[in-house]
């Protein structure tokens, strides 16, 4: 039937992506992604840390880590921590709505952590794997974290890596220059944008 032409066209239908374009954003707290990394320790233990990052400002808004690998809750309490990061503690609900970005693992796309993410407000979204619109920003600085701090610093145990982590995301936070702010990091550079939002009003 095939040599005779007599086979139907095939059909595919594409899945709709749910996220498209460019993961920066023009302006601050309009879109957030998340990823977790693995750091492994000399003693063979392994240390499992999701974090949150703002897609403009590439502010760390929070993390949590564990020695063991993160469920549905753990995202959950990194979601309520980078709000309250953001926007303050007593908080009840985003002041708008935020996309919150990340890849399809399970602890992202289990069904509490969605649920429970409308409910503070975001407008959850993932993304497939190696697209245009993939969570590039989440995964480019998991390997300059790795590059810049896990590899320059002595991972004896797990709780010493634990230790370290607020550490090394506090220094990224505040000294890491990035090219796409200028050359500041990124509290430099949100502090120039407070402080220009002041001027011109």
């Amino acid at each position: 039937m095939q040599m005779k032409g007599l086979l139907l066209t095939k059909h595919t239908v594409r899945p709709k992506r749910p996220h498209l374009g460019q993961v920066m954003t023009i302006k601050s707290n309009v879109r957030w992604c998340s990823d977790i990394l693995e750091i492994r320790a000399w003693n063979g233990e392994k240390v499992f840390v999701a974090f949150s990052l703002d897609c403009h400002d590439r502010e760390i808004l929070s993390l949590v880590a564990e020695k063991r690998a993160l469920f549905h809750g753990d995202i959950i309490r990194l979601m309520d921590q980078s709000v309250t990061s953001r926007f303050g503690e007593f908080v009840e609900k985003l002041p708008h709505e935020i996309q919150w970005l990340t890849d399809q693992g399970p602890q992202y796309i289990a069904l509490q952590t969605k649920l429970y993410g409308a409910e503070w407000g975001f407008d959850v979204r993932t993304t497939p794997s190696y697209s245009p619109e993939s969570n590039g920003m989440a995964e480019a600085f998991v390997k300059l974290f790795k590059r810049d701090y896990v590899y320059t610093n002595e991972l004896w145990t797990g709780d010493s890596i634990l230790r370290m982590l607020p550490e090394w995301f506090d220094d990224y936070n505040r000294h890491h220059p990035h090219s796409a702010l200028k050359m500041k990091s990124p509290l430099e550079y949100r502090e120039q944008q407070s402080s220009d939002t002041k001027v011109s009003v």
